[in-house]
Order: C-alpha cells, then structure tokens, then sequence
C-alpha cells in the first residue's frame, strides 16, 4: 500500500469505528474488523486465549517493542452532529480510542511496508477494556509480552490543536482509587432524634473532613484529589434511616502519598462514625497506578515527535488514570498526549476528534517502534 492508500484506509476505520461503539469486553465487532485489516495486510496475528482484543506481530526475533491502542467506548449517548456519529444507542467513542486504533492500525501498516529493514519485531496490542479498568491485566495475564522490552502509548487530548504532542518524565496521569464507606446508625422518627443515632450527620461530617486528607495531609508540592461523588441515605422525609452509603475517588502521582490517603480515609470514616456512636465499614478497590514516562524512551519520544514536525509541549499532568501503567510494572514505557482539535474534554457527549491528526500521529508512532528496536541492538 502507497502511503496515502494507508492514510485514507487509516480514515475511512475510524469512521468506521466511531459510528460502531462497543463497551468493555464487549469489542466483538471491533476485534473482527481490527483482525480482518491487519490479515488483509498480511501481519500475523498470534492466537491468544482473549475473548476481545488481540495482539499482531510484525517483524521477527528480538529485541520486542510494543505499541498499545485501547478499543472500547464508553456508556455515553453522543450528542454530536458527525456523520459517523454513533449507531448504537447510549454508547461512543468519547474518549478517543476510535483515534488510538486508526493512528496505531496505520502505524502498523506502515511498519509493515518495510517490515525487511526492522532490527526486531513490533507487537501491535489491541487491548479490550481500558475503561473499565483492567485490560492490560487481561492482556498480560496472556504472558504474550514477557519479552517486550519497551510498550509506547498515545491518549488523545483535546485541549490541544492537531500537531502538538504532550510528554513529561514522571507522574503524567494520576493512579486510581475507589472507597466505599457505609455508615451504621440507629433509625428513628425524625421528631425524635435522640431516641437513634443519625448516619447521616456522619456522611455529611466526614464530607467535609475529607477535605482535609489533600490540604492537609500531603504536600502542597504535590497533587491530590479527593472526591465524594454519589451519596444514598433514607427513603422518605420523616425517618431517620439506619445507614448511609457514599463512594468516592481519590487521584495521586505518589505511591507513599497513596498508601497514606488509604489510611486517613478509613481512619476518619471510623472516628467520626464512633464519635456520634455509629461505626463505619470501608471498602477500597484499587485501580491502576500512575502513569510514569521511562526517561530514556521520554527522550527518545520528544526527538522523534519533533522529526515528525510535532509541536512537542510539556504535558500539564492529568488527574485522570489510564491502566496502560499496568504494563510499566513488567517493561519500560511512555505514553503521550495527542492534540486532536479543541473540543469539549473526554467523556463528554459532544467529545470529538479531528481526523487529521492521524497521519502525524502514525508517523510518530512508527518512528517510535523502528528507532527503539535500533537502540535496543
């Protein structure tokens, strides 16, 4: 394929791939297409006990480099005017994948077209639920990359404009944590308060205290986001009930800072309960940690994206958490912000990305894999 057959090929996916959304572990529709176009290239696709996604080769021997796409969609109606606009009701792309599959399939393309002159092979991972978290556990839980030396991924940003790429040594996209705190009281009529023990002024003490856990706690130096996001408690308007629920999220860069924030929030949740003659039970569900660039592929990142007339910027770190860091716990990474075009932030209904941003974003991508196959000789 000439380059620009790659390019439009490249196009005509995404379109595809936005207007047909699929949610976590759900990719049927996406794996099929991703494995008919990498087959109709003639890249090998090796057979792996996964449900949903896939991983192709190209190239042969060693050393292993990996390039990541994400392939599922969110649980959100779009409310864009896109002719490709999604066909199935309730789900998008709001968060870029479409993008991250049509700039890696073309990245791969073009790999492919000077597959000879590759100094190792290049895995191309497709992988299922990253929205949910988890499926870079699923995808390594294959054992497929216990070679790969290094894994480089791409999120599409848009608070840039096409042509402007992100990077940062250190923390660029927060871990992630989830608490869960019930709060058991003693129900009662509302007129008679004294006669129960209200959970829900312990909700609402411990909203307010937990504020304290980021201002207090952890390092002005370093960011920390604590949040209550959904609250239930009663069911009518003149009882006092006998529990409140909440669960909320806590975001960091630092793993000390992490286990810390763990131990506040439960510590705060029982004293407080136990301070109004409740008690309190914490669950925690642990995400994904930070997002931390290799500094080495970091540097290689910004020279390549420049060669490839990108406006290279120093990504603003972002609270939000990928599980692409899951990988970094078995080989080295980096992973980079892509402008594609200002619009509302990811996850919002009227999310979009501009197309354009494609072909550059390929280039980098394979100039990443073939320059780090090279300096792994």
């Amino acid at each position: 394929m000439t380059e620009r057959e790659i390019m439009d090929f490249a196009r005509g996916e995404f379109e595809w791939l936005h207007a047909h959304p699929e949610l976590a572990y759900e990719e049927f529709e996406t794996t099929a297409r991703l494995r008919a176009a990498f087959e109709h290239a003639g890249i090998r696709v090796l057979d792996l006990p996964l449900a949903t996604g896939l991983i192709s080769a190209i190239g042969t021997g060693k050393p292993i480099v990996a390039l990541r796409t994400d392939i599922d969609a969110l649980p959100v109606h779009e409310e864009t005017d896109l002719p490709y606009r999604s066909q199935y009701e309730g789900k998008m792309h709001a968060c870029g994948h479409d993008f991250h599959m049509a700039s890696v399939l073309a990245a791969a393309l073009l790999l492919k077209e000077r597959e000879a002159e590759l100094a190792g092979m290049v895995y191309i991972v497709c992988q299922p639920a990253e929205e949910a978290p988890g499926g870079a556990r699923t995808v390594l839980n294959t054992g497929a990359l216990a070679d790969v030396a290094a894994i480089f991924g791409i999120h599409a940003r848009p608070i840039y404009s096409v042509g402007t790429l992100g990077l940062c040594t250190g923390g660029m996209m927060a871990s992630v944590d989830k608490f869960e705190i019930t709060f058991h009281g003693v129900g009662t009529h509302a007129a008679q308060p004294d006669r129960g023990c209200d959970p829900i002024v312990m909700a609402a003490q411990f909203v307010t205290a937990a504020q304290t856990i980021a201002a207090r706690n952890i390092s002005p130096l370093r960011p920390a986001v604590v949040s209550v996001t959904h609250i239930e408690a009663g069911t009518t308007w003149n009882v006092l009930p006998e529990r409140a629920w909440m669960e909320g999220t806590i975001r960091l860069f630092d793993s000390d800072d992490r286990a810390l924030v763990k131990e506040r929030v439960a510590s705060l949740a029982e004293g407080i309960a136990a301070a109004f003659g409740g008690r309190a039970e914490v669950t925690w569900t642990a995400g994904p940690p930070a997002v931390v660039n290799t500094e080495r592929w970091n540097t290689l990142a910004r020279e390549t994206a420049a060669e490839e007339d990108f406006a290279v910027v120093d990504a603003v770190p972002w609270m939000a958490g990928e599980d692409f860091a899951y990988y970094q716990e078995a080989m080295e990474t980096c992973f980079a912000f892509v402008g594609t075009g200002l619009s509302p932030e990811n996850h919002h209904p009227k999310f979009t990305v501009d197309p354009a941003a494609i072909p550059q974003t390929a280039h980098y991508l394979a100039c990443m894999a073939e320059e780090a196959l090279r300096r792994l000789r």
